[in-house]
């Protein structure tokens, strides 16, 4: 019987769920005016999650334009990792350049569509029986690609892929224009 009406409710719980999100997203899209990608002179700050093999990493940026479809940018990121008998911690400091594609590909203002390079630096912390991999502790350089989807003139969503940096595989996060 107390199974019977668990199932019930969750059957309701489960309708308005969907009924609000579907209202939510009406109410997202109806409001939508986005311009993308960022202009020469403007800032935008983004932070998210990270996909690694090493922990999860949480990381933070500022971009700027210095000109059409041209920005450069810099993040910090940290993660640890805690597993029976290994733990350790990274933090990771980025610089970066990435080209814009949206004149070039006709893409809509909404979306923001980039590609560049960076060099980082990480402090890797560990425990002592795992010394040796503390001396990945350095310089690196590498690529990403990614995209955004603004949702508003100043707010949107960010997913990017990449390699040579403290969040390696990817990243997920939220944009907000200043």
């Amino acid at each position: 019987n107390h199974i019977t009406i668990i199932k019930y409710n969750s059957k309701i719980f489960f309708s308005m769920k969907k009924q609000l999100l579907a209202v939510a997203a009406m109410i997202a899209f109806g409001f939508m005016n986005a311009q993308a990608p960022l202009e020469k002179g403007g800032t935008q700050f983004n932070a998210g999650f990270g996909i690694s093999g090493w922990g999860t990493p949480v990381y933070a940026g500022l971009d700027y334009g210095i000109a059409t479809d041209l920005t450069v940018g810099a993040e910090g990121s940290y993660r640890s990792y805690n597993q029976t008998g290994f733990k350790s911690s990274i933090i990771g400091l980025q610089v970066n350049g990435n080209y814009h594609f949206n004149k070039i590909l006709s893409i809509p203002s909404k979306w923001d569509f980039y590609a560049g390079a960076s060099a980082n630096y990480y402090i890797w912390n560990t425990d002592s029986a795992y010394e040796l991999l503390a001396e990945d502790s350095g310089f690196g350089i590498g690529f990403q690609v990614g995209g955004r989807y603004f949702f508003s003139d100043k707010f949107g969503v960010n997913l990017e892929g990449g390699s040579g940096n403290s969040t390696t595989g990817g990243k997920l996060g939220i944009t907000y224009k200043f």
